[in-house]
């Protein structure tokens, strides 16, 4: 049965839609509407070329060299010459699952109609996209101002013949990349080259992965954190529905239902019914006010990123008869979300940590320090838990906004720029340490909770419990833990917590 693909119309792309896509595959093509609007605005720069009017981009230099007149017959060679001298993109290649997101979101900003290319150039872009071959696209040399041009540059490189791409995991080289797919290369007309390099979708894709990491990682951190309040003994009463909507915030209310959802009738709960323990520590006790703001951190992402992802953020413009140069290549927005987003999973993971720290320093007087079972001979999860203070220490570092660290380019042209591509990669660094320190506590809640056996958590962190030991088994002594964190962490990645998968 073949996925059912996807129409782009340069909008009305939903972000679920475009996760769907992702995990599923699937045919993609422009509407019949959108190369309507899409052959309109060529026109348009056709109008401009033949009558000579100044318009940056299609007659005039790039960045520094826009008071620089082109000739009508040098304005196709400005644009092989924009593209060849903008593959400047160093660094590791981006995964070929971002490459794809980022071809599909630049093919849906074009089939706007608003950039001045013809439908055929994007009809060659989604040729490799559905033929399987993917662009190879360094991770690093973008600013994220004027668009994400370096990176965009290796894109646009390949649909001339001249870049490198894989098929399968193969290498591709020069001709050899549209041959694969079965296509031609393009000639590249006036503006076409402009219109490829300048945009956001880039700094987007990474931010998109960012979110959808987010996402994940949120909805195990309240997984393990339910499992951490069963192996500390702690309260429900936090999760109280009456304290949440006293403070009204709607991410807040959410996730301590979620926390309801998971601490159901438990034995271990009852046998503490009495204790005299007044409160637990904030990191047991804050989880939903935190978590909620994790919460709509992530909600007001998801607006920005989705409205971006079917906006057109290139420069200059097509509207009917007109071109203007304005300021839409300008990542900003998505290196704000980006930031936001990092700070927001950053604390999933601080708040991780120092559960872990509770666990191992025995809050919980049934356990031992450590959760060693003969302390002193044996270290159990001393070290387990300095590594993920290490990482979470790394998290607080690389959660200082890139966004605000602007640097003049271009002569100064271009003087003021958005960093949104290292907001991204930094979310993804931050969202890959997190997943490693939540699976520590999981190990760590876990032995917690074999500590206070024959007493039972509830149903469904039962369930959770199983989970974990079908990847883990109980730790009975002194062991190496990194494989098993790593299965773990790749449990977690591969989306084994989520709450709809243990509710």
């Amino acid at each position: 049965m073949t996925a059912p693909g996807l129409n782009l119309s340069g909008g009305g792309l939903q972000l679920a839609e475009l996760f769907s896509w992702e995990a599923s595959g699937g045919p993609v093509a422009l509407t019949p509407e959108a190369v309507r609007r899409m052959e309109q605005s060529v026109g348009t720069v056709r109008r401009v070329v033949s009558s000579g009017e100044t318009s940056y981009g299609i007659n005039t230099g790039f960045g520094a060299f826009a008071n620089r007149q082109i000739s009508a017959e040098q304005a196709e060679q400005l644009q092989y010459n924009l593209v060849r001298s903008h593959t400047c993109g160093v660094g590791p290649a981006l995964p070929d699952t971002l490459v794809r997101r980022i071809m599909l979101l630049k093919a849906n900003s074009l089939a706007v109609g608003c950039s001045g290319i013809r439908p055929l150039v994007v009809e060659t872009l989604l040729g490799l996209l559905n033929a399987g071959v993917v662009p190879v696209i360094p991770s690093q040399g973008s600013v994220g101002a004027s668009g994400d041009l370096a990176p965009l540059a290796h894109l646009a490189l390949a649909l001339i013949g001249e870049g490198e791409a894989t098929l399968g995991g193969e290498p591709l080289r020069n001709g050899e990349v549209l041959d694969a797919a079965g296509l031609a290369p393009v000639t590249l007309q006036p503006k076409e080259g402009l219109a490829l390099l300048n945009g956001t979708q880039v700094s987007a894709a990474l931010a998109l992965e960012g979110y959808r990491l987010g996402r994940l990682l949120l909805e195990t951190a309240i997984v393990a954190g339910s499992l951490s309040v069963e192996g500390l003994a702690g309260s429900f009463a936090p999760f109280d529905p009456r304290i949440h909507e006293a403070r009204g915030l709607p991410g807040q209310i959410r996730v301590a239902e979620d926390f309801r959802a998971l601490l159901t009738a438990s034995e271990i709960n009852a046998s503490h019914k009495d204790c005299d323990r007044v409160q637990d520590p904030y990191a047991v006790r804050c989880m939903p006010q935190v978590f909620g703001a994790v919460a709509d951190t992530l909600d007001h992402a998801a607006r920005v990123l989705e409205t971006e992802s079917n906006g057109v953020s290139d420069n200059p413009l097509v509207f009917g008869d007109e071109v203007l140069s304005g300021g839409n290549f300008h990542a900003e927005p998505v290196g704000f979300v980006a930031d936001f987003m990092g700070i927001a999973v950053a604390e999933l993971a601080s708040m991780s940590e120092r559960r872990i720290d509770l666990l191992a320093r025995r809050v919980n007087p049934k356990l031992n320090l450590f959760l060693a079972a003969e302390p002193g001979l044996e270290s159990g999860f001393m070290i387990a838990h300095v590594t993920s203070a290490a990482l979470a220490s790394e998290n607080k570092t690389m959660a200082h906004p890139a966004s605000v660290d602007s640097i003049p380019t271009s002569a100064g042209q271009e003087d003021h720029v958005s960093m949104a591509p290292w907001a991204g990669r930094k979310l993804l660094n931050i969202c890959d340490n997190t997943a490693t320190i939540l699976a520590i506590e999981l190990l760590a809640a876990t032995q917690a909770i074999d500590a206070q056996r024959p007493l039972k958590t509830s149903e469904p962190l039962e369930a959770v419990y199983e989970r974990i030991r079908a990847v883990v088994p109980p730790v009975s002594g002194d062991r190496r833990l990194d494989r098993e964190t790593g299965a773990l962490r790749n449990a977690v990645l591969g989306a084994r917590f989520r709450l709809e998968s243990v509710t």
